[in-house]
């Protein structure tokens, strides 16, 4: 690929335009991350290490959204090389951290200049292979379409940047862009965001680790979904059943309490615990509105967190074996 393209002449806004004002903080930040030389500047160095690990937004959207651009033209390297050297600065930001609690300066002194070096090694292959081949591999409405996704993710910068392209703003409701996708969309179904199958609608329902009831606003099961190994059992039976009849009677009244309270708008979530079969089931009840707040009915959600509840610390490899 040719790595030389010219990124001085973009528009205000550009993606890349905005990794290029970026380099000039994290520059800034490496300088006077170094300069700091004595235990006595601690808390400096706690200011200035925490603006430089706002670089994972960059790291972000350089994984959820560039990356997928070029890989849709065929570049795969950056997902797999340049991805591989984000957990790898990742690593030495949480071993930095670990010695920060310690308050151990001389260790933080050894292992400050592996951070700056690897960031500053990175950011030479951004300027001189990933930004130009980029720029020549994607259109504009590639940048374009990528600047909508960075907005979630956000930026190092202290305000954000200036809108791309520079038109006014559309409103979600009135985008009518048709995009091209990097599947079939035969036989789909448009969700909120994305397309899927009845099949993979199904396949999804079932492979969650949770028992899901949705109840409509005329107080009938209307659907639950079929897992594997669902913490109550169900049937085919209840469906269009009253949720009052699928309830023990002595939690109806909790039941029918929580279907007025979502009714008049009063309350939109409430939530339980018990001890069931030597498991712990939390259970939760979710109202359901459409966008004018009218209510839809309520999804009951049900999980065995038994295990959950005993997760401790991080766990960070594979252990299949």
């Amino acid at each position: 690929m040719n790595n030389t393209s010219n990124t001085t002449t973009l528009p205000e806004g550009h993606p890349v335009q905005v990794y290029f004002q970026e380099n000039e903080i994290i520059h800034a930040l490496l300088e006077e991350l170094t300069a700091v030389n004595s235990y006595e500047e601690f808390q400096k160095y706690t200011n200035i290490f925490n603006q430089l690990h706002t670089i994972e937004k960059r790291f972000a959207r350089k994984e959820n959204q560039l990356f997928p651009f070029l890989e849709k033209k065929g570049w795969v390297g950056p997902s797999q090389g340049m991805w591989s050297f984000h957990d790898n600065l990742r690593e030495q930001f949480r071993m930095l951290r670990t010695n920060m609690e310690d308050r151990d300066f001389n260790i933080i002194k050894t292992n400050t200049p592996y951070l700056v070096n690897g960031i500053n090694r990175l950011m030479d292959v951004e300027e001189t292979v990933l930004f130009p081949n980029a720029l020549e591999l994607l259109t504009e409405s590639d940048w374009i379409e990528m600047r909508k996704g960075e907005e979630e993710i956000g930026w190092m910068l202290s305000q954000p940047p200036a809108p791309f392209p520079s038109v006014a703003y559309v409103h979600p409701s009135e985008d009518f862009t048709i995009r091209e996708m990097p599947f079939s969309l035969e036989n789909t179904s448009h969700y909120d965001e994305g397309h899927m199958t009845v099949e993979q609608v199904n396949l999804l329902f079932r492979t969650l680790p949770l028992d899901l009831t949705y109840v409509d606003e005329n107080d009938k099961v209307i659907f639950y979904n079929r897992g594997e190994e669902r913490v109550f059992p169900r049937s085919a039976g209840i469906i269009g059943r009253e949720v009052k009849f699928c309830h023990p009677p002595k939690s109806v009244g909790t039941v029918l309490k929580i279907l007025e309270e979502f009714r008049k708008g009063t309350k939109s979530e409430s939530s339980f615990w018990i001890n069931y079969k030597e498991r712990l089931i939390y259970i939760r009840y979710f109202a359901v509105r459409d966008a004018d707040m009218n209510y839809k009915g309520v999804i009951e959600m049900s999980q065995d967190i038994t295990d959950i509840k005993k997760v401790e610390g991080e766990k960070r490899l594979l252990d299949w074996e």
